[in-house]
């Protein structure tokens, strides 16, 4: 299984464009118990790249990307899967998107105790009653590495192994775009970075896309960009990130979540 080494990205920029948000609003609450939480963000997600979304807590990072992804509605603006507009879908069109078109990958690994990896895996597509193309199945299975697992439980998996059977299941289905909330959150350093890797791959070698909400300044070393908000604005991004890039960058912001 090849590697690819964080931060030895190209800096080359894709034109087209998985997902976007164009002066993006979201706004939980009213009156005195208004909350703005994502305040006019503009920002585009490229085909095939991979992209880690960073900021302060409260910046607007899982809710810039609950909205892209179809799971949370939008106050104002605009936000696109590919050509699709998604304020303009109903319930049942969302549904139908987010289980066509998008991959989840959470940090609670989201998998059903009573299904085998293999089961959990193909999920969606069972839910959806298309058959998982065998070739693409068995590669993305390979690639992460669960080869000899397929018939084991979650309970009988490490937390390791648990996050890649959610990163093939994300993957198997062939999403136009994988969304990641903090993968690796609940895994040791080892496995989240067995887990990062194979995203970081499954961007290099089948072309991807995928957007990642982290705090880790190493996870964001594997991305190809690093989209930085504070007080639910875009403030700035990076291209062939480090570890030591990243958190150079972060210092930047003051302990309130303001930039300095």
């Amino acid at each position: 299984m090849s590697t690819t080494i964080p931060g030895d990205q190209t800096a080359a920029r894709p034109t087209a464009l998985a997902a976007r948000a164009t002066d993006l609003t979201k706004v939980y609450g009213a009156g005195e118990t208004r909350v703005l939480a994502l305040d006019g963000v503009t920002v585009g997600f490229g085909q095939a790249e991979f992209t880690a979304i960073m900021g302060p807590s409260g910046s607007g990072k899982s809710t810039l990307m609950h909205c892209l992804a179809g799971l949370d509605s939008i106050s104002a603006g605009s936000a696109r899967i590919g050509d699709t507009e998604l304020t303009s879908l109903k319930e049942k069109q969302l549904t139908q998107l987010r289980r066509d078109k998008i991959g989840f990958i959470f940090q609670a690994f989201n998998l059903l105790p009573t299904l085998n990896a293999l089961e959990n895996i193909t999920l969606p597509m069972d839910i959806a009653g298309r058959k998982p193309d065998q070739a693409w199945l068995d590669h993305v299975v390979e690639t992460v590495g669960l080869s000899g697992r397929l018939k084991h439980r979650p309970t009988e998996l490490s937390g390791g192994q648990q996050q890649r059977v959610a990163v093939a299941r994300a993957l198997a289905g062939k999403p136009a775009i994988v969304f990641a909330d903090e993968p690796t959150g609940n895994l040791d350093s080892r496995a989240g970075a067995e887990v990062l890797g194979f995203l970081r791959n499954s961007v290099s070698e089948m072309g991807q896309t995928v957007v990642m909400v982290t705090h880790d300044p190493v996870a964001a070393g594997y991305a190809d960009r690093v989209v930085f908000l504070a007080d639910g604005r875009t403030v700035d991004e990076m291209y062939g990130p480090t570890a030591e890039t990243v958190l150079d960058r972060m210092k930047a912001f003051d302990t309130k979540g303001r930039v300095s």
